[in-house]
């Protein structure tokens, strides 16, 4: 195992980005950034031994800085969306950035959330820590100390591992959001990956993609993946309406199970390059999305990222949770810290 370090670049302020590469003894490595906690490269072997890239993202720093679609951010204080931009928190009204659909909020704010912000970097054996202080009235009330640690072993797995807490109660749900093509970075689709996804409901959401309250059975429909099927299958049946409204896939699953400790919640598998990815999570929910959004631009190794190019499982709690009666509140605060991890684990074929 080794951990070595390389500069990448400056920020518009003048900062130093930082790019760490984790080793194992199997030909595996991540690679991740101080800007943003960010996952900018998975090399993962395959057939033949042929090692790919398996997440989108850019060459150039830069284009981070822009980053409409996330590649590989550390997402945070609050994940996902909430509707109308605020909610409450013992009796007050916190209200957040106006980023989505007028009048929602996406990702606490796009310019100034955890994904856009220097992270301090410790290294290990086969580790990085990153953490940050957010100070109070900064995105929200309190003081918060906030660490995510990287770590890759030689079971080729990587560990996405989440610590906060906070000086006041505060609502903190992050994620990863990696986007993921099994094939790397030539291929211009992950239609043909086949997915598993260890749950029998999705949560319902409206015209804005904010959820309604209500949880709907995927049996028999095109969100059902507790068997194995490609996702490009029923990606296109726009007679769902819910489909219809997300162009794909853009919807949180309830975990099959969920108890609070970590488990398998779904299975990713390509034939083309052997590849095959698990994921592990103690967290109630999972947005599968399916890259409908992904602006056609310059992506690694001289190729093109685009629609549908890679997909998302970001791990979380339920999205708009504040907002929802029967939704799991994500609230930390004195005497309750923000403890999870997320696994991504890989195995390939000769």
């Amino acid at each position: 195992m080794s951990v070595t370090s390389e500069f990448f670049g400056k920020t518009r302020d003048g900062r130093d980005v930082i790019c760490y590469t984790i080793s194992n003894k199997n030909g595996m490595r991540a690679v991740v950034m101080n800007y943003g906690a960010n996952l900018k490269n998975l090399y993962v072997p395959g057939k033949k031994g042929k090692v790919d890239d398996v997440v989108i993202g850019y060459d150039k720093l830069w284009m981070y800085f822009t980053n409409g679609s996330n590649f590989g951010c550390t997402i945070g204080p609050v994940a996902n969306r909430t509707a109308n931009a605020q909610y409450k928190l013992n009796g007050k009204t916190v209200k957040m950035a106006v980023n989505d659909h007028k009048t929602n909020n996406l990702h606490t704010d796009l310019k100034n959330g955890f994904q856009r912000r220097i992270w301090d970097a410790k290294t290990g054996k086969n580790y990085v820590d990153f953490s940050l202080v957010k100070k109070n009235g900064d995105l929200c009330a309190g003081t918060m100390k906030v660490s995510v640690r990287y770590t890759l072993t030689d079971k080729n797995e990587l560990k996405i591992t989440y610590h906060a807490e906070s000086d006041k109660d505060a609502v903190i749900n992050m994620t990863n959001h990696s986007y993921f093509n099994l094939s790397g970075q030539k291929s211009m689709s992950m239609l043909d990956t086949k997915m598993t996804i260890l749950a029998d409901q999705i949560t319902e959401v409206d015209k804005n993609m904010i959820p309604t309250g209500k949880l709907i059975d995927v049996k028999g429909s095109a969100f059902d993946f507790t068997v194995a099927k490609k996702i490009g299958r029923d990606i296109e049946k726009t007679e769902n309406d819910q489909l219809k409204k997300a162009h794909g896939y853009d919807h949180n699953y309830v975990v099959k199970g969920y108890n609070g400790k970590k488990r398998k919640i779904a299975v990713a598998e390509d034939a083309k390059s052997g590849r095959i990815m698990e994921v592990y999570s103690d967290l109630p929910g999972v947005q599968f999305y399916s890259g409908n959004w992904i602006a056609e631009n310059n992506g690694k190794e001289g190729n093109k990222n685009c629609r549908r190019k890679g997909f998302c499982l970001e791990t979380q709690y339920f999205p708009d949770a504040m907002n929802q009666d029967g939704f799991e509140k994500p609230v930390f605060g004195p005497g309750k810290n923000y403890d999870t991890e997320t696994v991504y684990r890989f195995y390939w074929t000769d």
